[in-house]
């Protein structure tokens, strides 16, 4: 019965022009319009024709760090980590590749599909959307072609490509299972998640469409296993993003964000249930920097943000995914949620304030944190991802006890203690133990 039904689907799904040593040999789908990837010289279903193209734009990419081992001149290179990545511009040599592969590296190496082995240079890398950027010269390079990722839907077919577990390039093939994906963090956050198998060595190597066309960056998975081994869950960059970092950090190696002036926090399961809401996604306003285009747009002090440019939004992460990426005076329409009633308010995107510490109604921003007053202490609210807070490992949740030698006891103590020259040694409760963060901007 089984078999009977599948030749029946394949029946109508394929028009049958000949037989050849028995082997089907199909022409076109039904509507004429497109053919199916079925390859009738060999008589088999092959994705190949369109992916092949690609392949050869798909590297190896070996982060070399200084052994501490014996050498003869005391500085000799070690791998300290090894990822994927794609080159995106054959003419310039231009490689994406993940900031995880490049981080804490002095030099870089990149492999080729043809066997070459080059050198490559760091043009730049921004943590908070884990990308990089690498150069490479050399001729007769292969570029993969790029494809809007908001072009995308839960149900298409996806590739992923790169180097892993030791192995050489690698293809395996998924679905896209979900868009718009976040919750992992507060980073910038807007993930093509699919089951398309990603594992170590993965990293930076690229998510190709049917057509062998790119994506996005595969950049992370969610693994039940130790190991860290794939259980079908990845997520990857997409293009949206990859085009507005790249673009920065290929002209002056940094990424400059827009903002809104408004202090975000993500909506959790226990704040949901501490403002009485039924739903958990969402960022919350901590507070709104007086005079910014959230002030003006009416943005208040607990507002939840649930769209933006008609994006859901799950997490401050998300909304920082749309507001980061748009150029300054970009208009926005947000809607948000105040005392169970939903409203909708139109802003514009402006260029980071040179200040550092900005202080608000009822919080501070300073270094990408935001900072307020609570029951247990002052308290650090959220923490945006790509900052200098972030690199220094302040999280959410932390309590500010002190600022070098001088206790905090609330934000009027802070924040004239955060305006001192950096850099600044904060003393934090951190659940049961106490840490310390080095602010150094």
């Amino acid at each position: 019965m089984t078999r009977a039904r599948l030749l029946t689907a394949t029946a109508l799904a394929l028009t049958i022009g000949a037989t050849t040593g028995g082997i089907a040999v199909a022409q076109t789908a039904p509507s004429g319009d497109f053919p199916l990837p079925y390859d009738s010289q060999r008589g088999v279903f092959s994705f190949a024709t369109g992916l092949e193209g690609s392949l050869p734009a798909v590297v190896q990419v070996t982060t070399l760090g200084v052994s501490a081992g014996p050498s003869r001149d005391g500085a000799e290179p070690a791998a300290v980590s090894s990822g994927s990545g794609v080159i995106i511009d054959a003419a310039e040599g231009i490689i994406v590749t993940n900031h995880h592969v490049v981080a804490d590296g002095q030099s870089y190496r990149v492999d080729l599909a043809d066997g070459r082995l080059l050198d490559a240079e760091l043009i730049g890398s921004d943590l908070a959307t884990d990308l990089a950027v690498l150069r490479i010269r050399a001729g007769d390079l292969t570029q993969v072609e790029m494809v809007d990722s908001d072009t995308l839907r839960t149900g298409d077919l996806a590739f992923a490509v790169g180097y892993p577990l030791g192995l050489d390039q690698t293809l395996t093939m998924g679905v896209i299972s979900g868009l718009n994906r976040s919750g992992l963090g507060d980073a910038v956050e807007d993930y093509i998640q699919t089951d398309a198998a990603v594992n170590s060595g993965n990293s930076g190597g690229p998510l190709l469409d049917s057509r062998g066309r790119l994506i996005g960056i595969n950049t992370s998975i969610l693994s039940g296993d130790f190991n860290g081994g794939n259980d079908g869950i990845a997520f990857a960059v997409p293009t949206r993003i990859l085009l507005f970092v790249v673009g920065q950090l290929r002209a002056s190696g940094a990424v400059t964000r827009g903002q809104i002036g408004a202090t975000l926090g993500s909506l959790t399961a226990e704040r949901a249930v501490e403002l009485g809401l039924g739903f958990v996604r969402g960022a919350i306003v901590e507070d709104v920097v007086p005079g910014s285009p959230a002030d003006r747009a009416g943005l208040r002090r607990g507002d939840i943000i649930t769209r933006v440019q008609n994006r859901p939004i799950a997490n401050a992460g998300s909304v920082q995914a749309t507001i980061g990426i748009a150029p300054p005076g970009t208009p926005l329409t947000v809607v948000y949620q105040r005392d169970g009633l939903q409203s909708t308010a139109s802003l514009n995107v402006e260029v980071p304030s040179d200040t550092a510490v900005q202080i608000g109604s009822s919080t501070i921003q300073a270094f990408g944190a935001g900072f307020a007053d609570t029951a247990g202490g002052t308290q650090v609210q959220a923490v945006e991802g790509g900052s200098a807070a972030a690199a220094a490992g302040l999280r959410a949740g932390d309590i500010v006890t002190a600022v070098g030698r001088r206790p905090v006891r609330s934000l009027a103590d802070l924040g004239p203690l955060l305006g001192a020259r950096p850099p600044l040694v904060l003393t934090v409760r951190r659940g049961d133990g106490e840490a310390e963060v080095t602010l150094a901007p």
